[in-house]
């Protein structure tokens, strides 16, 4: 069978291939990037279904609108306001997960040969998204303040890029927080090189202690055009539910209009039930509970995380402990005689029990193979003490 063209420069996702690993018994993972399904609130999510099939449910299971549910454009439209950032319903889609809004921005922005800058490392599944649609995808540098600016402004001046793709929030997988004086360098150098900037922003409401720098998009409006070169991508995913499938895209007009004319060809819309779901969860209140249980955990694991890896691997191990998000990204140093290679050291931990993902397949070109991504959302403090300790077994 002859494959389109478009398959020969893309490979099924390295993370996928080793959850295959993660049915064995006793094994404890570190290398999901799932929420803790413990933690979702299954009770106000069942409450909300129920609400929305006993009150007038003909609608909600009938197609609907391209562009997404109404009540949920304006529940996310509230949602991000309390974030700081200025939208009006029309100026957004619903999609199905924000990894949906990245393969419309692939399909309406990117032809066969185009540049595209990400960072380096980035989301493995942008990657890919991107490649599939023919981008030629440049790296850039990121730090613990996340993309460096000044290599990043090079690059673009040097590439003329389509498009650059960030995730400025608890990165995934470095989990670095982009500073405020980066984040407003990065839509003044959007403005004046009049590039797309793509920000990804899955985690931003998963810190632990401080909130973050505001957006993006919220800061745009202090920077005059940038509004006019920024997509922004949100998702309930890591906060409510990634089985209700809802996320969604702002963006210029011009590009929500084509994104939308290419979600007519892909799916028709996002499933009107999960949209209507997650509109009357909104309309509850209950998401800031929700929230406060979910930082509150996370911030306790990511603690006992980073003080297991200090204490067990000691200087084999060097990382920047994340301020919120679901991941550590570290580095084998390769101290007293250890280990360097992140792949070796993977097989060896599985031998243990433990897994983790190397870092190499979250960077576009020269992977740094010393690295790797720890995930502590789906483990409890017990396993995350026991895991650790199966690492430095297996260094």
């Amino acid at each position: 069978m002859q494959f389109a063209d478009r398959l020969q420069h893309v490979e099924t996702s390295a993370i996928r291939e080793l959850f295959k690993l993660l049915g064995q018994p006793g094994i404890i993972s570190f290398a999901g990037g799932f929420p803790d399904p413990a933690l979702f609130d299954a009770t106000g999510i069942a409450a909300a279904s129920a609400a929305v099939l006993a009150n007038n449910p003909g609608p909600v299971l009938q197609y609907g609108a391209t562009e997404g549910y109404q009540p949920l454009r304006e529940g996310i439209v509230g949602f991000m306001a309390a974030k700081g950032s200025r939208v009006a319903p029309d100026g957004l889609i619903v999609t199905t997960g924000s990894q949906q809004a990245l393969d419309l921005i692939g399909k309406c922005m990117i032809s066969p040969g185009d540049k595209v800058i990400v960072e380096a490392p980035t989301f493995l599944a942008t990657i890919q998204c991107f490649r599939l649609y023919g981008a030629h995808i440049i790296g850039a540098p990121i730090d613990a303040d996340g993309v460096d600016v000044d290599k990043l402004e090079a690059l673009i001046e040097e590439h003329h890029p389509r498009l650059v793709y960030l995730i400025p929030t608890f990165g995934n997988p470095s989990g670095a927080t982009m500073s405020l004086a980066r984040r407003q360098r990065v839509l003044e150098i959007a403005v004046r090189t009049q590039t797309l900037v793509v920000e990804d922003d899955p985690y931003g409401e998963l810190y632990f202690d401080a909130a973050p720098p505001p957006s993006l998009l919220a800061l745009s409006d202090s920077v005059p055009g940038s509004r006019d070169w920024l997509a922004h991508c949100g998702s309930f995913s890591k906060i409510l539910s990634p089985g209700l499938r809802v996320g969604w895209m702002i963006a210029p007009p011009e590009l929500l209009a084509k994104a939308t004319m290419c979600k007519q060809f892909s799916d028709a819309h996002t499933s009107n039930l999960s949209q209507a779901i997650a509109a009357h969860y909104l309309g509850q209140n209950r998401l800031g509970d929700t929230l406060a249980v979910v930082r509150k955990t996370y911030a306790e694991r990511a603690r006992v995380m980073a003080a297991c890896l200090r204490r067990d691997l000691g200087a084999a191990i060097s990382f920047n402990a994340p301020q919120g998000g679901m991941f550590f990204w570290a580095r084998l140093t390769g101290a007293n005689g250890k280990n360097a290679n992140a792949a070796d050291f993977a097989k060896r931990a599985v031998d243990q029990g433990v897994a983790f993902v190397p870092g190499a397949p979250f960077f576009a070109h020269d992977p740094d193979l010393a690295t790797l991504r720890l995930s502590f959302a789906t483990a409890d403090v017990a396993k995350i003490e026991e895991g650790i300790g199966r690492l430095k077994r297996a260094l």
